[in-house]
């Protein structure tokens, strides 16, 4: 019986740390294009601070491309500027189609 209890114990801790692993190697797929966005922005607005980001979402453009959102708010002389940075990115090979960076209209 003890022994019975000491090997479903060693392999209870295998499948969670299996498990563990598997979970935290999961990124999600717009990551790249997000830290794409970071720098453009950051190269845009230099010495100023990004105050918020905000993953907008994926539009599908066809079957091969999509078209991620990204939105930042950020401090430009005292005053809060809306930016919007669009990818648009080919799924197949995971390559930069292009960038647009608008402001957004103060609301």
């Amino acid at each position: 019986m003890k022994k019975y209890f000491v090997a479903m114990v060693v392999l209870l801790i295998l499948l969670l740390g299996i498990l563990k692993v598997d979970i935290s190697a999961q990124r999600p797929d717009y990551e790249k294009y997000g830290r794409i966005a970071t720098a453009v922005i950051k190269e845009d607005f230099p010495g100023e601070a990004i105050q918020d980001y905000k993953y907008m979402g994926r539009k599908q453009i066809d079957d091969r491309q999509v078209l991620d959102s990204f939105q930042y708010k950020i401090s430009v002389n005292g005053k809060p500027v809306i930016m919007t940075v669009q990818i648009t990115h080919d799924l197949k090979n995971n390559r930069l189609l292009s960038l647009t960076v608008t402001e957004q209209p103060e609301q």
